[in-house]
């Protein structure tokens, strides 16, 4: 079954047939469901086949059952996400679903690098989200009780076939700034205040006020080869510090990242060639907006766009893809 947006009565169908489902749409269609084997989050934005584009009717489709009949779903709070890797499979994949700016989210995020066996399998997912232009809560469901939480992320471990093995990748269309400034920050977190830039320590609201830094593009560090984004969310001169959508580490350098003049066509350009079929992607909601991707298209790549993205860690204005080889 194609991975892509469908109308709430084939979703009904699919959930009174068994089928094992990753949803993602509006709460007015998530809470209409019927109870079954599926998880889902809160979004109304998505990558559809065709194109970019904002829905509160449709939702958002990934059929796991051709994949495995063996999976567990189980909820996540801030005492229990630790053994997360633990509850997996010993072939297998998590896709996780996480409420954002709740306590979950931030313990996830903070700490998800720490956790043992996080990286022996696949652990993958997003950030729910909004209308931006509504007064709504994000919320995460479990299709096996029927029941929505705004600070209990939701998840579902997939036992694979031993001739199968799940692969996950990022895109990330942003380079680091290499010839421009270093910045570490003093603590970890989702702020900073004062921090060393080329290691001497500054305000850095007050030197990207002052140097008129355009926050669109993201900061950027380098975990293990890999270049990692963190997104600004508001530079609060008032109380001299920068908001963040991701964290920052105290044992990381950080750098700006280079302005990206099309998104589409970058994504386009990034994608390595895949001989396998996608069976999960997820896009960034920055990308969206600052993209412009709302009737655009980026080919062989549909789902949720998202307040965030999870490929072992919380990411920001990344795509994250999962296939089967």
């Amino acid at each position: 079954m194609e991975s892509k947006l469908y109308e709430i009565e084939t979703v009904i169908d699919l959930i009174n047939d068994g089928q094992l489902l990753a949803l993602a749409g509006d709460e007015n269609v998530l809470r209409n469901l019927p109870k079954g084997n599926w998880i889902a989050g809160t979004i109304p934005y998505f990558m559809g086949v065709e194109k970019g584009l904002f829905s509160q009717d449709l939702i958002f489709v990934n059929q796991l059952t051709n994949l495995s009949n063996e999976f567990l779903i189980k909820e996540y709070d801030v005492i229990n996400i630790e053994n997360i890797a633990e509850d997996s499979y010993e072939n297998g994949f998590t896709m996780i679903i996480v409420p954002p700016f709740q306590d979950i989210h931030k313990e996830f995020a903070l700490k998800s690098k720490e956790v043992d066996g996080m990286y022996d399998n696949p652990v993958f997912g997003w950030v729910a989200g909004i209308n931006l232009n509504s007064e709504d809560v994000p919320k995460t469901f479990n299709g096996t009780t029927g029941i929505s939480s705004v600070d209990k992320a939701i998840a579902v471990h997939v036992k694979l076939p031993d001739d199968k093995v799940a692969r996950l990748e990022i895109v990330n269309i942003f380079k680091q700034d290499i010839s421009g400034i270093e910045i570490q920050p003093l603590e970890d977190g989702f702020e900073i205040s004062d921090c060393l830039i080329n290691g001497e320590r500054t305000n850095f609201a007050k030197y990207i006020t002052d140097n008129n830094i355009d926050i669109k593009p993201p900061l950027t560090t380098s975990y293990s080869g890999a270049i990692i984004n963190v997104s600004f969310k508001e530079v609060d001169a008032e109380n001299n510090k920068v908001e963040l959508y991701a964290p920052v580490f105290k044992d990381s350098v950080y750098r700006l990242s280079i302005p990206v003049n099309n998104y589409a066509a970058d994504f386009e350009k990034n994608i390595p060639k895949i001989n396998n079929s996608v069976e999960f992607a997820c896009n960034c909601i920055l990308n969206y907006l600052y993209g412009e991707l709302e009737g655009k298209r980026i080919e062989n790549f549909t789902g949720p766009i998202t307040f965030g993205e999870i490929a072992y860690t919380l990411l920001n204005q990344t795509m994250v893809y999962l296939v089967i080889e």
